[in-house]
């Protein structure tokens, strides 16, 4: 029978312990650091149209009064609790109101749907939120209750009209301490633009970016400033300049990303080469080439009218990638 010898057996028992003592501390150390490395970066200051803000920790109950903010915060992973929705079931939102690019995603998080329409303070303050973020401009804004979300949490005011969802997604990870979230989505995103570029031959030039509403005989172009009219160009697409001279509404407040076009505007304004249609399906593309007001357009005579998809409305990562699969499969 083999003999055993208990001391030298205690022996390694004891150094084994010891080594795990050391290396749980180390550990212990190495996280201790990360989260020190964390903390070191707040409070952060932001400044927006009403001025500089102090956010003393990383914020952990998002409430997005934007329906079109939400789908960025959620592509960088941020802590969203609540947004507002818009109709629900209509040709880019879901049953819950929320876009249909990432509306499954929000499911998943348990994203609470505030309200539908018209913004509401005490749903917002029932969420108990320690951070508020209001859209500038659009049908989404809440920016006429201000005062009031401003007393429940810090509330900051986001201009999305004016930039391309990229550097949306930036801001918004500086906001919220999910920087490298967002890099990272950048990256990857811009690395499958690179890809695309390599292979599409592009239609004629310029071209015109837009949403059609058929029952309205109106659209809404996408300006040069749009995130969508920006994803066109990095694409290597050249968006045609309006008529000198024509007179667009406004409403919404000021907006950079949008002239809307109706009556004898709405075919000067459509003065593209190629028509790209966002927020609509090839029954919105029909429609639009079906309009008798609209036969004479060059991009109506040639065909080349392209719907883009229900769920590229308003552009995020989600709906960005989207776009870019789609124009890929057009012209690649």
């Amino acid at each position: 029978m083999r003999s055993i010898n208990f001391n030298r057996n205690r022996t390694h028992v004891v150094n084994f312990l010891s080594w795990c003592r050391k290396h749980a501390l180390l550990v212990g150390v190495f996280v201790l650091g990360l989260n020190s490395a964390c903390a070191a970066d707040w409070p952060r200051q932001v400044t927006d149209s009403r001025g500089v803000h102090q956010l003393a920790s990383a914020p952990q109950r998002i409430v997005s009064t934007s329906v079109t903010l939400t789908g960025s915060l959620l592509a960088i992973d941020a802590p969203v609790v609540a947004s507002g929705a818009t109709t629900p079931n209509n040709r880019f939102a879901d049953g819950q109101g929320f876009l249909r690019q990432w509306g499954e995603i929000a499911k998943q998080r348990n994203v609470a749907r505030l309200y539908i329409g018209e913004a509401n303070a005490e749903a917002v303050a029932a969420q108990m939120p320690d951070l508020i973020l209001i859209s500038a401009t659009g049908g989404d804004s809440a920016l006429a209750l201000y005062d009031q979300l401003s007393t429940i949490a810090p509330t900051l005011i986001i201009n999305y009209d004016d930039k391309s969802w990229q550097a949306l997604l930036t801001q918004l990870g500086e906001i919220t301490g999910h920087e490298q979230q967002a890099a990272a989505r950048i990256t990857e995103f811009n690395q499958q633009l690179a890809a695309a570029k390599t292979h599409m031959k592009l239609p004629p030039q310029p071209v015109s970016a837009l949403v059609y509403t058929p029952a309205a005989h109106s659209a809404n172009l996408w300006t040069r400033d749009s995130a969508q009219g920006q994803l066109m160009q990095q694409l290597g697409f050249t968006l045609a300049p309006l008529p000198a001279g024509l007179q667009a509404s406004q409403s919404q407040g000021k907006r950079h990303d949008i002239v809307q076009l109706g009556g004898e505007n709405l075919a000067a304004g459509l003065n593209g080469e190629a028509l790209f249609l966002f927020a609509g399906d090839q029954k919105e593309a029909d429609a639009l080439s079906a309009n008798p007001l609209l036969a004479h357009l060059p991009a109506v005579r040639n065909k080349r009218v392209y719907a883009l998809g229900a769920e590229t409305f308003r552009l995020d990562y989600y709906s960005a990638t989207r776009v870019l699969q789609r124009l890929s499969t057009l012209f690649g």
